[in-house]
């Protein structure tokens, strides 16, 4: 019976249908013979009226982004699809009633920063999803990680705690999606129709007001911090003490176990629930969330060393109850599960305007790129929603791939030789010390597989002297163990190294989404947020760990899946060559030239017409076998373009800065918001604020040149009788194409107002009445 349940599958692969993906590759094949083409007759036959430097320009131009196009053509000719069974994962591991659950445990963490910029009641809402998880409860560990030591935090989880004892029965006892309270009461569901009972309408009532009032506590908590955040009676404990974070930046080790062992109103056990803020020390370098996370590693291996992590941003509740049990198909396979690192989730997000104008949800990286990539070695670690394999994070390899590399063996071996010893007290463990640091209990807990399920008191002890600020001091940690540090985009750097070692990942996308979060729909916000992004992957590209050159030695890495990640590093170099299709075809209107050298249809003029249509339909095909719709790729296209003339630039100059001088920049959090009930007439309010940033300048001039360039155009088209408007459209084509692209942007900066091309215009009409009074 027992090999019968194990010969059950808990997963299976999911190829794309081949009439659906065939055609994708046939007009890729065609795509390059025409690109081939293109660029052969651009080196051989320069136009004929511009200048040398012009035409080299223009063509280093077109090289580069034929180049980009093949590295991101790279992870998209293989996609695959995964599902699971989750009635086989409980079969294999659930069907004997008489013991316990035999799933894996599981440590989640929770990250936050800036309880002002990250409001309170958003993590509450998070850890409620997490503790009312359908996972067994005495397997499931919330870390809860608050870098900025805040009090107001604290608090907050000391009423989380009380109200989850409320929450988690209602949760459970009625199976309801999703978990996270406020989200959950927003729905609109007709319980009528789906017959549900009284008493459930009877309890969801008492639990709504529940909330309500808990939502009150929350609120007061965050009223009194914003309005005494000096006030040193705020910073008092209740037995009186003051609070050891009340200096965000020089404070001691804190961990508080609120929940261990603890009761729901029902008499069932609750998730343990645990506060850590590691220690800040003036003169040390943190390494911000990285380094955040590498405590709660280090602090759960001592406390509870779940073989398995899911860590999560403080603004993504998990949406699916069942998220965990989908993870566990595939860690818990005995085929795929010793050799994989991590299972990746999509992101997806809640509060971002119907339109998505500045892209914010990203399907055609979440849904085309990263299906591509888990046809490869697996997707890319993308920063939230990912269950870890900790030994992964361990910088262990994968078992039966120290074949490549000889000394993997020696290691594991004489790391598991020596523990065998330390556990007897007759040594102690002087290679591991060096490499995971000097707590004993840390380095015992690297090869326990099982981990623990209590929190003892001595072992708290234990845990705060692993997050100290020096406990990392002449050990591997950050460089090739547990998020790695080097890069503001520490998550691609983490699946990097992973990938280079020989695991593989998984991309799963459930049928009800696993986790929901918050994403900036300012323009100001969002763009700053692609600015963080893009300057870490400078960061990586200009490093020791730069995908080009990092890895070849073992051969683990498989080549499609080098090209990718280097694509995910090279991007925002585009920004350059961007800048010269933005800015030479309305400069050559401006000055009276055409935007090719002929005034005929030619050769030049085929190809380029040729490539352009080879690329939409590239674009219609992808768009089929994706499941994307073509919005969501025009959505991703003109912001694209918005941020490669704005932020793919500044983060460039800033890579080289860091990289030649030294000098680092500073980034702030990105503000997280929750829509209240009586906000909500104005729920996307903050789509309209318009902050001043330097980012802001280069799309402006950029968006006014082209305007002109097509104001003049037409106008000396008019002048010159209808025998120069044949060729018209050749001449304005990629101004126009231009405009369009950065239309969401011209719209950002007027705010509510709807005469963005009006005001544009004019702008672009006074250059014209300039140069032509220059002229006359």
């Amino acid at each position: 019976m027992e090999d019968l349940q194990k010969k059950k599958q808990l997963w299976k692969m999911v190829p794309i249908a081949s009439s659906r993906i065939n055609p994708y590759r046939i007009i890729i094949l065609l795509r390059l013979l025409i690109l081939a083409f293109f660029l052969r007759h651009r080196v051989i036959t320069p136009t004929m009226d511009e200048s040398y430097l012009f035409w080299l320009i223009s063509l280093i131009r077109d090289i580069w982004f034929a180049f980009s196009w093949i590295l991101d053509l790279s992870q998209k000719c293989f996609p695959v699809l995964h599902e699971t069974s989750l009635p086989n994962l409980s079969l294999r591991f659930e069907s004997d009633r008489k013991h316990a659950s035999k799933l894996a445990p599981i440590d989640l963490f929770v990250s936050s920063v800036d309880p002002l910029k990250e409001p309170p009641i958003i993590t509450a809402n998070t850890v409620l999803s997490i503790l009312s998880v359908d996972y067994p409860t005495d397997k499931v560990s919330c870390y809860v990680s608050d870098d900025g030591a805040s009090m107001l935090l604290f608090n907050t989880l000391l009423q989380t705690s009380e109200f989850a004892k409320k929450w988690v029965p209602f949760c459970k006892k009625y199976c309801i999606e999703p978990r996270a309270p406020e989200f959950y009461f927003a729905q609109k569901t007709d319980y009528v129709s789906n017959k549900m009972k009284s008493s459930f309408f009877k309890e969801r009532n008492f639990i709504q007001r529940d909330y309500e009032e808990f939502k009150v506590k929350i609120n007061a908590l965050v009223a009194m911090e914003m309005a005494n955040p000096s006030n040193k009676e705020v910073y008092l404990m209740k037995d009186g003490t003051p609070w050891p974070g009340k200096i965000t930046q020089d404070h001691p080790s804190m961990i508080e176990v609120i929940l261990g062992r603890g009761l729901d109103l029902e008499g069932n056990v609750l998730p343990k629930l645990i506060y850590i803020s590691r220690e800040k020390r003036p003169g040390y370098d943190h390494y911000k969330k990285a380094g955040a996370m590498n405590a709660l590693v280090r602090a759960s291996a001592v406390l509870s060393n779940a073989p398995f992590i899911l860590n999560l941003d403080c603004d993504h509740y998990i949406n699916n109850s069942k998220a965990l049990r989908e993870a566990m198909c595939f860690h818990m396979d005995s085929q795929l599960g010793n050799k994989l690192c991590f299972v990746q989730f999509p992101q997806r997000f809640y509060g971002v305007d119907t339109g998505d104008r500045y892209a914010n949800h990203n399907n055609v990286f979440f849904d085309s790129n990263l299906k591509g990539l888990d046809g490869i070695q697996g997707p890319m670690y993308i920063g939230t929603g990912c269950v870890f394999n900790r030994r992964a994070l361990y910088g262990y390899d994968p078992p039966m791939s120290d074949k490549h590399k000889n000394m993997a063996l020696f290691d594991y071996m004489c790391s598991s030789w020596v523990f065998c010893w330390c556990k007897s007290g007759k040594r102690k463990n002087y290679g591991l010390k060096k490499r995971f640091g000097s707590s004993e209990k840390l380095v015992s807990s690297t090869h326990m597989e099982d981990g623990s399920t209590g929190v003892p008191g001595d072992l708290v002890k234990e845990a705060i002297t692993v997050i100290n600020c020096d406990y990392e001091e002449n050990t591997e940690w950050g460089e090739e163990i547990g998020w790695i540090y080097g890069s503001v985009t520490e998550d691609i750097l983490t699946g990097f190294k992973m990938h280079c070692r020989g695991w593989k990942s998984v991309y799963y996308i459930p049928k009800r989404d696993a986790f929901k979060g918050t994403a900036p729909i300012n323009l100001s916000d969002r763009l700053h947020q692609v600015l963080r992004w893009s300057l870490g992957s400078v960061e990586i590209f200009m490093s020791r760990h730069s995908p080009v050159w990092y890895g070849w030695g073992g051969g683990k890495l498989k080549l499609l899946q080098r090209l990718a990640y280097i694509n995910i590093t090279t991007y925002p170099f585009s920004s350059i060559p961007l800048l010269a299709y933005c800015t030479f075809p309305s400069i050559r209107l401006l000055t009276g030239n055409l935007i090719t050298g002929y005034k005929e249809m030619n050769t030049s003029n085929i190809w380029f017409l040729a490539l352009f249509l080879s690329i939409v339909a590239t674009i219609i095909l992808e768009a089929r076998w994706s499941d994307v719709s073509i919005k969501d790729f025009w959505c991703v296209e003109r912001f694209w373009m918005i941020c490669g003339v704005s932020a793919y630039i500044f983060a460039v100059v800033q890579g080289l800065l860091k990289v030649i001088f030294g000098i680092e920049t500073k980034f702030t959090v990105t503000s997280k918001t929750m829509i209240e009930d009586d906000k909500k007439d104005d729920e996307f309010r903050d789509l309209y604020i318009l902050k001043w940033t330097m980012l802001l300048i280069l799309p402006t001039i950029l968006s006014v040149l082209n305007i002109a360039g097509v104001v003049i155009g037409i106008s000396e088209a008019m002048n010159n009788g209808f025998g120069s408007w044949d060729f018209l459209l050749g001449r304005l084509f990629i101004p126009i194409w231009v405009i369009l692209h950065l239309y969401p942007f011209m719209k950002g900066l007027m705010g509510r107002n709807n005469i963005t091309i009006i005001i544009f215009g004019s702008c672009a009409f006074l250059i014209f009445i300039m140069k032509d009074y220059n002229q006359t």
